[in-house]
């Protein structure tokens, strides 16, 4: 059986093809009742309207890509997912690449998410490859880079200071009385935003005076629990002295928590740990995970209210580009058992 088309539609509700695209876009040229005998018509047909056209014409594609760097990670879901629902009110619809914590991979998407001719793109920080950095300024589009705020956006940002998270754990450490202090992650060569956290809490510990050595890097990201625990047993052999860690994420700190358990060491009376993420799993494991809450759901809200902000300001009678807007969140420390 042929697939149904437009004209079959509207040959069937005897209207041209026009009304039947006008009843699909909610034109307000079509009466509700034609709109009802259309939209009938086509679910008995088995017809789905094909916008691809009339999108292009329009240039409007309506859809917005987003890039992430792993589809695994909580915090990452709950901004993909708050950025949907904001884009919904203009029937706006997401496509989703990862990148793996892979630059490279990154650029190969823009490239091809770019072909595909979306009203704007998302990505998560702001350190790209020269060529992405290019293929983005050249776009015509508006960007916005989450998570992060670069010193050098491309277009909007929404995010946060990644030094400052890090910076705002070893204070906390501080300030309940801890000395010898290490870190667990932050891969030099392709997690920036978990190496800033780093750089901000070895920043502070060197503030303060106190021994910045306690390092250990994990591996390449993401942080998995079994990684977290390792590296809490070589950070262990190395420096049995260490009275607190914070760790990249919640995952990693959860295996370091439970690298403890093992062990038989008390957390928080021989060793403190500080995660960051606001996991479930840090708010419901024993004893309780304290965390660095960036408030992941905020960042696609925001993210979402910039693209809209936009394309209203681009379809009025007199168009207008948005001025750039930098966005920047606090993350907020819970204190819990583990500290």
């Amino acid at each position: 059986m042929a697939k149904p088309n437009m004209k079959d539609v509207a040959r069937a509700a005897n209207v041209s093809p026009m009304t039947v695209s006008r009843a699909f876009k909610q034109s307000a040229t079509v009466s509700d009742a034609t709109r009802e005998r259309i939209m009938k018509i086509a679910e008995e047909m088995g017809y789905v309207f094909d916008s691809t056209a009339s999108n292009l014409r329009s240039q409007k594609t309506g859809f917005i890509a987003v890039i992430i760097p792993t589809i695994n990670n909580a915090n990452f879901a709950d901004t993909v997912r708050a950025m949907s629902e904001g884009l919904r009110a203009q029937d706006l619809q997401i496509l989703l690449g990862y990148t793996d914590y892979n630059v490279q991979e990154e650029e190969r998407l823009i490239e091809q998410l770019l072909q595909r001719r979306p009203e704007a793109i998302t990505l998560t920080g702001g350190k790209h490859t020269p060529r992405a950095r290019r293929l983005l300024l050249n776009a015509g589009i508006p960007v916005v880079e989450t998570w992060d705020i670069p010193p050098d956006p491309i277009g909007h940002a929404v995010g946060f200071s990644n030094a400052a998270a890090g910076r705002l754990m070893l204070e906390h450490f501080i300030s309940r009385g801890y000395r010898r202090i290490g870190f667990i992650g932050g891969d030099e060569s392709r997690d920036s935003r978990g190496l800033d956290r780093r750089y901000g809490f070895i920043s502070a510990l060197a503030e303060h005076g106190l021994d910045t050595s306690r390092l250990v890097a994990s591996g390449p990201p993401p942080i998995s629990m079994h990684e977290g625990a390792m590296s809490m047993r070589e950070l262990l052999e190395k420096w049995p002295d260490t009275e607190a860690v914070m760790c990249v994420s919640d995952l990693s700190a959860f295996g370091a928590l439970t690298e403890c358990q093992r062990r038989g060491i008390d957390v928080p009376g021989q060793i403190a740990i500080g995660g960051f993420g606001a996991y479930d799993i840090a708010e419901h494991c024993v004893p309780a995970l304290t965390t660095i809450d960036a408030n992941a759901a905020e960042i696609g809200r925001q993210a979402a209210k910039v693209l809209l902000e936009h394309r209203h300001a681009m379809s009025g009678k007199k168009p207008f580009e948005l001025p750039r807007q930098i966005i920047q969140l606090t993350p907020m420390l819970l204190p819990r058992e583990t500290t």
